[in-house]
């Protein structure tokens, strides 16, 4: 055989091998569509893989990473008309971040339109970062170009869609994202990586209705809670005697008083459709995770809590009641619909505050959680005054008003105050200021949960507080509850993980002191950490860069664990948290390897005289990510995370039957580590 072609066909054989170990679980197809002179929508379609799911753009920041539509060339030729828009998605609640991400399952598409300025540009650039995950996950770059007509603004056709199939290059790049996907997530959307991929489906389906379901839940409490304030409870014998008076018989007041509550839920319904109708549901999604509205819901919540406090009052116009107080003069069914109306205008001074934090949470889940909170509160509001008009007796069992219901109140806005800074807390989180870590946070929830116990033993008294001779058994039982959870929190000051409320304080890594205050663990690992280590999870001493690693396996003759993992990565969180923390496996990974971790989405710049072009995939490798990524792709042909490979000190691996290990449980994951650390002890 000609040494040329024998050459040729190894080397497209080795290209095979090479890509018929990369994942590429989403496949794309591209149109332009031309909608007028100078405008043009451009068109994503992607296929995804069975059990695979894609990130949408709305994921927050902190769970796996979000899509990102990226313009290129964009500057001086055309501009953006809105935000990429996206085809049918999902929410689910991730219990390893922690947050509510969105997804897309089986297909997914992105839509742009542009408006061209540039009446000779004829190329339009894209770039898509993406994550899929199933077992496994996979950052992903894809380049596209679309191709424009020639002469696009000085064209004489007329403005009718013209639609030009494919008219698109496209390059894949493996494993690269942006900075800002790294940072810690706002508290709201979406998928649980199920154990088996049998199950994704079905644990997604599960989680999102959990999630609504929750939301629904904590909503019926606040209107629980809102009957319990001065402008609500005593409205329930008032209403409720107006209609059994005025109306001829008992049949017709109980039809009256449910027509009452119907238009109570309706009322409180329609405020949520029209929130949901304002922003529109990803738009909700998209507004929990940012910045600036975490920091403007701080500030609401700590005005609602001031009010509650005894600050002041918020209260809408009088007008607005005396008018609709007219209306409900006039009888019938649309005097019963004005009388609804005007008890949720007389009482938002009360409500108010509760309606307007339960649609801040509720719109960190997005979808129609809106509308699904409204119905849970106004449900609760509504149901007392319908079943107290059927059996008016039950009015005789009602405790009289008094100085409780103020206390029902603050005890409101105390809890409004702690709420309010989980989302300050969401805020610092994302731009990494350090402000408000965990000891902080916990430091800020003992005293608010300390005082709200003082003021419910009697020792401290607010404003509109009536004099309290003594407390009642009640009141002792709720300070006793308040009191045992303060004590509860201030371990955690000390390194305890509070999984009672583990979704609301920083992460435990975000912290002064990610051993808690005084452990000895974090004052010694300072004195015997190596140069260029860390504490990793479970006080694991690992290293993030593979040259420092290898010199110091070299230095103790030990095998080298390799940990190609990702800070967005879903599953390698869960190996961390279920198969790492094993005791057996734990003390191999402590006792018998050197741990090294390359996180393929680090976007840490790479000095100018170390950044390259790759060999494998022709990639521009410009940050520490793109470096490992390369690595592991090049020397391990995958592009997965996790990623695990146990090498001897010359990087070969310890593991000749199965080199790298991903996604296991713990029996296989201590199995294949024993059999590595058993071949390099030979």
């Amino acid at each position: 055989m000609n040494k040329k072609l024998y050459f040729l066909l190894l080397a497209l054989l080795a290209f095979a091998n090479v890509n018929a170990q990369m994942l590429d679980p989403a496949k794309w197809t591209t149109k332009i569509e031309k909608k007028s002179a100078n405008t043009f929508l451009l068109t994503f379609d992607g296929t995804i893989e069975k059990e695979w799911h894609l990130y949408s753009q709305f994921t927050p920041d902190g769970g796996p990473l979000p899509l990102e539509v990226i313009f290129k060339n964009a500057k001086g030729n055309f501009t953006l008309v809105g935000k990429a828009k996206e085809s049918k998605t999902r929410t689910a609640f991730n219990d390893i971040f922690e947050v509510n991400e969105t997804f897309f399952e089986k297909k997914a598409q992105i839509t742009q339109e542009i408006k061209v300025t540039n009446p000779n540009f004829t190329k339009v650039e894209v770039e898509l970062n993406y994550q899929v995950c199933k077992d496994v996950c996979i950052n992903m770059e894809k380049k596209f170009t679309f191709v424009l007509p020639v002469n696009t603004l000085s064209s004489a056709l007329n403005p009718e869609t013209i639609i030009t199939e494919t008219a698109v290059t496209e390059t894949t790049v493996l494993d690269t994202v942006k900075k800002d996907s790294l940072q810690p997530s706002l508290g709201t959307s979406n998928v649980v990586i199920a154990d088996t991929p049998a199950a994704i489906e079905k644990t997604a389906n599960k989680s999102e209705k959990r999630g609504l379901l929750s939301i629904f839940f904590l909503a019926f409490l606040g209107g629980l809670a809102a009957l319990m304030t001065p402008c609500v409870f005593p409205m329930i014998p008032m209403t409720v005697s107006f209609f059994t008076k005025q109306s001829k018989t008992k049949a017709k007041g109980i039809s009256n008083a449910i027509i009452y509550g119907v238009a109570i839920i309706l009322i409180y319904v329609m405020l949520g459709f029209l929130v949901t109708w304002v922003f529109g549901a990803d738009a909700l999604n998209a507004l929990s995770t940012n910045v600036w509205f975490n920091v403007i819901f701080f500030v609401l919540l700590v005005v609602f809590a001031a009010s509650f406090l005894g600050a002041f009052e918020i209260m809408l116009p009088n007008s607005w009641a005396n008018k609709v107080d007219n209306q409900a003069d006039r009888g019938g069914i649309i005097g019963i619909l004005f009388m609804a109306l005007a008890l949720a205008i007389v009482s938002f001074s009360c409500t108010g505050p509760i309606v307007g934090t339960l649609l801040v949470e509720a719109a960190s889940n997005g979808g129609i959680a809106p509308v699904v909170g409204m119905f849970g509160f106004s449900l609760a509001l509504a149901l007392p005054f319908m079943l107290f008009a059927m059996f008016p007796g039950w009015l005789n069992s009602l405790p009289k008003s008094g100085g409780w219901l103020n206390t029902v109140k603050v005890f409101l806005g105390f809890l409004e105050l702690a709420l309010a800074f989980k989302f300050l807390s969401n805020a610092d989180l994302v731009l990494q200021l350090h402000l408000l870590e965990r000891e902080v946070f916990l430091a800020i929830w003992i005293a608010i949960f300390g005082v709200l116990a003082l003021y419910l033993f009697g020792k401290i008294t607010l404003p509109h507080d009536s004099p309290l001779p003594h407390i009642s058994v009640g009141r002792l039982m709720m300070g006793l509850l308040v009191l045992t959870f303060t004590v509860y929190l201030i371990p955690g000051l000390w390194g305890a993980p509070l999984k009672i409320i583990s979704a609301f304080p920083p992460p435990m890594e975000y912290s002064e002191s990610p051993f808690g205050i005084g452990n000895s663990s974090r004052s010694n690992s300072a004195v015997i950490l190596p140069e260029g280590a860390k504490i990793g999870p479970h006080g694991i001493v690992v290293f993030d860069d593979y040259e420092k690693g290898l010199a110091y396996a070299k230095t103790i003759s030990k095998p080298i664990m390799l940990d190609f993992t990702g800070y967005a990565c879903v599953n390698c969180r869960k190996m961390e948290n279920n198969v790492w923390s094993d005791i057996d496996v734990l003390k191999l990974l402590k006792n018998e390897v050197v741990v090294i971790s390359l996180y393929v989405d680090d976007k840490r710049e790479l000095p100018k005289e170390q950044q390259f072009v790759s060999k494998k995939t022709g990639s521009e490798i410009e940050t520490i990510g793109d470096k490992w990524t390369d690595f592991m792709i090049s020397t391990y042909k995958t592009n997965t995370q996790p990623l695990y490979v146990l090498t001897d000190l010359e990087g070969n691996s310890l593991n000749q039957e199965k080199p790298t290990i991903s996604y296991v449980g713990v029996t296989e994951y201590e199995s294949w580590l024993k059999s590595g650390i058993a071949n390099f002890k030979k």
